[in-house]
């Protein structure tokens, strides 16, 4: 069974999680599909239970605004009853871009496997790493 991991990485500090988080799912014995947002088909999506979305703090506490917040838009009215792992990473403030996207997908109906996501100041260190990772796993067990 495949679970999809999408993503948006500027920098590759997300992407990092996201192999992470592909990890957890296949120690977990399922198939991880990572997929760039901008090749990533929503309806394709949301046809799975469970998945994960990634996406940096940009500008003002934002999602990436041309490939990752249009797919987030275009799924977000097929999340009610999914099982959602959020994560990114961030420079500066304090998390509020993804404290607002969980707050989004838990509005539209989603379960999240971490209430207010799995964030990391600038490059994921060891112990993001194996949240991702753990998150990952008990994120595949859901499906």
């Amino acid at each position: 069974m495949d679970v999809s991991v999408v993503y948006w990485s500027g920098t590759g500090n997300t992407q990092a999680m996201a192999e992470a988080v592909a990890r957890g799912i296949e120690a977990a014995g399922k198939n991880p599909r990572l997929v760039e947002a901008e090749a990533a088909d929503a309806a394709a999506v949301a046809k799975e239970q469970a998945f994960a979305l990634g996406c940096p703090s940009m500008g003002a506490e934002e999602l990436e605004e041309s490939e990752m917040e249009p797919f987030v838009t275009a799924l977000e009215p097929l999340v009610s009853g999914k099982h959602i792992l959020l994560f990114g990473s961030y420079g500066w403030g304090d998390g509020e871009w993804m404290r607002t996207w969980a707050d989004r997908m838990q509005t539209a109906g989603a379960e999240l496997v971490r209430s207010e996501g799995i964030i990391a100041n600038e490059a994921p260190d060891e112990e993001a790493l194996d949240e991702c990772e753990a998150a990952g796993k008990e994120l595949a067990e859901l499906t």
